[in-house]
């Protein structure tokens, strides 16, 4: 033992840190420097602390084989505990605060008796979590803090402070020991308390001057305990996983066991009350003390005296009284206490030196209430946790949790805003100046409706290409000018994304041909934090993530008020790893385990969420609610407001038929995607791949040239539209580039370079990349993975081709979403895009057909197979241990597959059984025999969660051919099949659809109603009108654009098919020629027959939308055709269905 360490060693055990004697000495000293100098030498004691601090941390890091080089700061081992899982919310809290005090006493020489106080219980705490970690003991109980005797020049508030805190260790000593103490006996045990301390003390100061050194010798001692602490860690790394997760597990039961006192709850509370604005210190800064409201200073006073008791704190702005705050301890209920806080806003005293607050509101003088205990939000635990706030102005106003304080602006915004009157804007001005469709006008109608209400979360479902950008401006427009809100975030998940949505922005003019940007300040993408008269922000949730959640040092958080108002754009995108915790999982995984830092982020401000997506997922409901308003894709196609798409063509070939199959012995290629390298061994077992698992589980070259042929044979690159193709992986996604231009080239002669193109997130430049795509003539056929699958708006595309399985219906809806958009003049002048072609080479029609979205058992990818052994090891609860076993064995059957595919032999070897052998196994034994199991197989544990790289693949050469291209009119079936089933389904439904009688016999009474209903029942059976059109052409050979009404007709009563616009022009020529009509009454003729042509069915509702209302709608038409115009509409209707004869 070194000179400097055997000092150490001297130094007795301290007050309240005795049980750290089990540790390494410098730990013990550092806790005995500290109380020895927290009241004669506040600022040398917070250095100590945060220097016994950061070694705890360094201590429990080595456990888990967290190396701490000296480069590294506290700040990176907090980060990298809390990464970890060691640090919950809680310890965190204490953590940052030692560490921040520490700093500041380093860099400010800053620290008071009653910091220094403070800090050396939080630090005790730290020491407590420590101990419990490194001895692998969640059960200790190290007593309460004893409280050093008063200084010699204490002052009154200081003194009481302590006393209060001997009594309360006095009480808590009592209640363990099951007894109630009288007056004489609590001071008796506080009088033994202080003796007891004096005689520590003596002892830990003749330690002291035995053990008296400098500072350099003592920094040699610390550089000793890390240099031990590096080899204890190397030690520690090469430790089964599932030993290093049980330690995991023991720290954040010993974190959760941290419990605050009120002192120190008031404390924390008002370090977090000073990083949102206010001017904070509970034992300085109160009523008692003499401190009062000042014009220009943003005040938390501390007991403030009303006239039913003292609350914990009153806000002021200025002079203005905003809030009242009560503060509980860790333990108590944070809702419940707001009641404490309503009674003080009622009987909060008027005085003359106050400015008004606009109150009374009933009973209550002051607008706002808090309560807190000091407990970090956690949503699971809301009642437990978090900020609870309430607006008490309105008496429907529920109370509701918050991450943080607000800020004094941005309570005095609140304030402010008169949110009745704003509402009463919402519901009363008109929406026709905006440039909306009816269901946009409809979906804004919708939400402002809900926001009115109070509602929190709204979901609105919009088809892709039906303008959820455009709605959503409108919406934000309305919402900002009416005052409703005052700072909007609106988020995306991709950059790309954001630069779309901020041109849309740019490009929809508003009011007096104004953009939003014209009217209002916004912040792009890329601006770190708006300010406060910024009404728009565009973010993507990566910076939000990394600006909330991530956040670098002791950066002031951002603010809970700064959005009163999140737009989440594609809210249906990469969220599913939000899931609620069982019970069981409580009581053993911090939260983060499960809710994603998307979801953590939504959660921290406290503004009202609208979620925009074209599929509702399982996931997004949970978060956003049930649609407040939904425009289907089937509505969209049906108002012409998108494009449908033709049956599929279904690429049939020899290896998608049959499979890909290799014997025994066989030769097999295996391609590593992480190092690109190939490999060739023989295989011990057969192998089969099915068409589920090409370009996935074996890489099909052969196949894909196939397939390359067939589209390059079906897709002139000459003519206008483009193409976009989904591949596996971007290693796929080049072998298509390449075999595609081979095959265009083979079939049409050279081509230009950028004709085929690849956009993944692996290429240069993808926004621009993207751009070309969407603007310009090349690339004409784009290859990609995931990248444009949600968002991008490219309405030139007229081809998707799927080379790739999915197995979520709502990925495959977005990849037919990118095709749906409407492409005026995409043919030439006049010749709109009115369909599009899918090309499924893998099956995924078939696939989908059946498949519903199931919510997984685990829903973590994060839980590691180590970290659920672990708690098999530390948890008793039988419970706990079941929902543990449950969970094990699922999280094994999901691996299977690739278990299967990737390393079964290995996996036998070391389990003694296949995958679904093993899983049945722990299933059927008990949790003490699964434990058993466990440390009989330790390799196993380790061998589950290890990462293979980047996975290997199969690579084929099995030769492949087409065998045919077909449509998929359904299973087996053949367009004149499809048809028949139609007029099958027309006819036993004759009845039950009352729309079918008035088209086949009076279709002059039809109304846009019925027409869109009769479509929507017709869509939900599988008759689209595209789809019928390409059967009655793949029949005939004849293209027709009958329309709906024609194609049932045709079916129904046999009657010739004559294109629509044909019949239209036919009627509109009998009508003319059949009187004299005023030249003003011709022209409006045309522009009826233009209106029949694009809707069909027009009537009455028909003249006050749209283009014939601005005219003047039905009742200025009606005086022109002399009040006849009915009479007039529906001769021009029977003449339509007449005019085939």
């Amino acid at each position: 033992m070194s000179s400097s360490r055997r000092t150490a060693a001297i130094t007795s055990q301290t007050v309240n840190f005795s049980f750290l004697s089990q540790h390494d000495p410098v730990l013990q000293k550092l806790a005995a420097l500290a109380e020895r100098f927290v009241f004669e030498d506040p600022n040398t004691a917070l250095i100590k602390i945060r220097q016994l601090a950061e070694t705890l941390a360094k201590g429990v890091a080595a456990q888990i084989g967290l190396s701490c080089g000296r480069d590294e700061t506290f700040l990176d081992i907090e980060r990298a505990l809390r990464d970890r899982g060691l640090l919950d919310q809680s310890l965190h809290q204490v953590m940052r605060s030692v560490r921040m005090a520490g700093n500041e006493a380093v860099h400010e020489l800053g620290g008071d008796r009653r910091e220094a106080f403070y800090q050396l219980k939080m630090v005790r705490q730290l020491a407590v979590w420590f101990h419990k970690t490194v001895t692998r003991n969640a059960n200790f109980k190290a007593g309460p803090f004893i409280p050093p005797e008063d200084p010699a020049d204490a002052d009154d508030s200081l003194k009481e402070q302590l006393q209060l805190l001997r009594e309360t260790v006095a009480k808590q000593q009592a209640e363990i020991e099951g007894k109630e103490l009288k007056a004489e006996e609590l001071a008796q045990k506080v009088a033994e308390q202080r003796a007891a301390y004096a005689v520590a003390v003596s002892n830990e100061q003749a330690a002291l001057e035995l053990a008296t050194e400098t500072e350099e010798a003592a920094k040699q001692q610390i550089a000793e305990y890390e240099m031990l602490l590096e080899q204890v860690a190397q030690q520690q790394a090469t430790k089964p996983l599932a030993e290093q997760e049980e330690i995991v597990a023991v720290s954040q039961q010993a974190a959760d066991d941290i419990d605050l006192d009120e002192f120190d709850t008031r404390k924390l509370i008002d370090q977090q009350l000073r990083e949102a604005g206010w001017e904070a210190d509970t034992f300085n800064i109160k009523h008692s003390n003499g401190t009062r409201p000042q014009k220009g200073r943003n005040v938390a006073i501390a007991e403030w005296p009303t006239d039913d008791g003292f609350a914990d704190y009153i806000l002021f702005a200025g002079l203005t009284p905003l809030a009242t705050v009560e503060a509980k301890r860790k333990r108590k209920n944070a809702r419940t206490a707001l009641d404490q806080a309503d009674r003080y806003s009622k009987t909060f005293p008027t005085d003359a030196d106050h400015l008004s607050n606009g109150g009374p509101w009933d009973d209550f003088r002051v607008p706002f209430v808090f309560a807190t205990n000091g407990n970090p939000f956690h949503r699971q635990l809301i009642d437990q946790s978090g900020i609870w706030f309430r607006d008490v102005r309105i008496s429907t106003n529920h109370p509701k949790a918050l991450t943080g304080w607000y800020t004094p602006e941005g309570l005095v915004d609140l304030w402010k805003q008169n949110v009745s009157e704003a509402d009463q804007k919402l519901l009363t001005e008109a929406r026709d100046y905006l440039p909306l469709r009816y269901y946009q006008r409809e979906a804004i109608e919708a939400v402002e409706k809900a926001v009115v209400a109070g509602q929190r979360e709204m979901l609105l479902a919009m088809a892709t290409g039906t303008g959820k950008t455009r709605t959503a401006i409108c919406l934000l427009y309305r919402l900002i000018k009416a005052g409703r809100f005052n700072r909007v975030l609106f988020v995306v998940d991709r950059r790309s994304l954001g630069e779309q949505a901020l041109d849309a922005f740019k490009d929809v003019k508003l009011e007096n041909f104004q953009s939003f940007p014209e009217i209002y300040d916004v912040k792009e993408l890329g601006d770190l934090r708006p300010d406060r008269d910024t009404r728009l922000h565009i973010c993507t949730i990566q910076a939000m993530v990394a600006r909330v959640i991530d956040q670098d040092g002791d950066d002031v958080p951002f603010p809970v008020d700064q959005y009163d108002c999140i737009i989440i754009d594609e809210c249906h995108r990469g969220y599913i790893l939000d899931k609620e915790m069982s019970d069981q999982e409580l009581s053993y995984r911090d939260q983060t385990e499960y809710v994603s830092k998307y979801r953590r982020v939504l959660d921290h401000f406290d503004a009202v969420r609208i979620g925009l997506t074209a599929t509702p997922a399982l996931h997004t409901t949970e978060i956003f609610g049930h649609p407040v308003y939904q425009y289907s894709y089937r509505q969209a196609v049906i108002d012409h407001n998108l494009v449908d798409h033709e049956p599929p063509f279904i690429i049939r070939t020899q290896l998608s038929e049959g499979g890909m199959h290799w014997d025994i012995g066989d030769e097999v290629k295996h391609f590593d995607t992480f190092t690109k390298n190939v490999s060739t061994d023989t295989t011990p077992d057969e192998i089969d791949v099915e068409i589920e698992g090409f370009n996935s589980v074996a890489i099909t070259e052969n196949f894909n040239r196939v397939v390359c042929q067939v589209l390059a044979k079906q897709i002139d690159p000459s003519l206008p539209g483009k193409t976009l193709i989904f591949c596996v992986r971007d290693t796929h996604a080049d072998t298509v580039v390449r075999l595609l231009t081979e095959a265009l080239e083979a079939e049409y002669g050279a081509i230009h370079n950028d004709t085929v193109k690849k956009i993944t997130g692996e290429v240069d430049r993808t926004s621009e990349a993207i751009r070309r795509f969407k603007n310009e003539q090349l690339p004409q056929f784009v290859v990609t993975v995931d990248l444009l699958t949600t968002g991008i708006d490219v309405p030139a595309i007229t081809n998707i081709v799927f080379l790739r399985r999915t197995k979520s219906r709502i990925l495959f809806e977005q990849m037919l979403g990118r095709a749906t958009r409407l492409c005026k003049d995409l043919k030439a002048p006049g010749e709109d895009k009115d369909y599009f072609h899918v090309y499924d080479a893998v099956g995924v029609y078939a696939a989908l057909q059946n498949h519903t979205d199931v919510k997984p058992v685990v829903a973590s990818p994060k839980t590691s197979f180590a970290q659920l052994v672990g708690y098999l090891n530390s948890e008793s609860d039988t419970d706990i241990l079941d929902d543990v076993r449950d969970q094990i064995v699922t999280k094994l059957r999901r691996k299977s597959q690739t278990i299967q595919d990737k390393w079964a032999a290995t996996f036998e070897q070391l389990a003694g059984g296949d995958p679904e052998t093993t899983a049945t196994h722990l299933e059927s034994i008990s949790v003490d025999d699964l434990r058993t199991w466990f440390e009989q197989h330790p390799t196993l544990t380790k061998e589950l969660d290890r990462s293979r790289g980047g996975s290997s693949v199969l690579v084929s050469d099995h030769v492949d051919q087409l065998v045919s291209v077909e449509r998929g009119y359904g299973t087996g079936q053949k367009p004149e099949d499809y048809l028949e089933s139609f007029r099958e389904f027309l006819r036993d439904h004759a009845e039950d659809i009352p729309a079918l009688m008035l088209v086949t016999q009076r279709p002059k009474e039809l109304t846009r109603k019925d027409l869109r209903d009769l479509q929507i029942q017709l869509e939900q059976h599988g008759y689209s009108e595209t789809a019928i059109k390409s059967a009655v052409r793949d029949t005939t050979n004849q293209d027709i654009a009958a329309g709906i009404i024609g194609f049932v007709r045709y079916v129904m009563l046999e009657e010739s098919l004559l294109p629509y616009e044909e019949r239209v022009d036919r009627a509109m020529r009998t009508i003319l020629s059949s009187q004299q009509w005023e030249p003003r009454q011709r022209q409006w003729l045309d522009r009826i027959g233009k209106q029949i042509k694009e809707n069909v069915v027009i009537d009455r509702e028909s003249f006050d939308a749209g283009a014939l209302k601005q005219q003047g709608g039905f009742v200025r038409l009606n005086k022109v055709f002399d009040g006849k115009l009915e009479d007039i509409v529906r001769r021009i209707i029977d003449s339509v269905w007449q005019a085939a004869g």
